[in-house]
């Protein structure tokens, strides 16, 4: 694997494809996002698994979603806390639970996110955008 990391938009939100759960919060985001700044791919798209794996995730595993924003990348509670910090408003004083420690916070989201396709189902075919907000995907 090589050490150059690909170029990305930023902030860019990875997702799982076929969760609904995660294609419901992509949703959720575009509908606060007023300013558009979000990208988004699926994990399963090739930008998705080579930023993925760059970051040392395995992109067949699919454990937690990320979010490259301000040259960083997020994941589990972390991408969940910066989503919402750069949504703004309301939003992003949700952020402030950032300050409950992350090995309080990630077991949380790991049981949400090993029960998803149960709780939430899961769906064969990616998230396809209204012609909207197409442009703000970028595979």
């Amino acid at each position: 694997m090589s050490n150059v990391m690909i170029p990305t938009p930023d902030p860019l939100v990875l997702y799982d494809g076929h969760c609904n759960l995660c294609a419901s919060s992509v949703q959720f985001v575009i509908r606060r996002d007023r300013a558009g700044i979000f990208r988004f791919a699926s994990i399963q798209s090739e930008l998705g698994r080579t930023v993925y794996q760059q970051h040392g995730l395995d992109p067949d595993t699919l454990a937690s979603f990320m979010v490259i924003s301000e040259g960083r990348a997020f994941i589990r509670s972390d991408a969940t806390l910066e989503v919402l910090r750069r949504c703004g408003g309301f939003w992003a004083c949700v952020a402030w639970l950032r300050w409950i420690p992350r090995f309080v916070r990630d077991p949380v989201y790991n049981l949400v996110a090993r029960n998803r396709y149960r709780w939430f189902g899961r769906t064969e075919t990616c998230l396809v955008p209204t012609p909207e907000i197409r442009a703000r995907f970028i595979a």
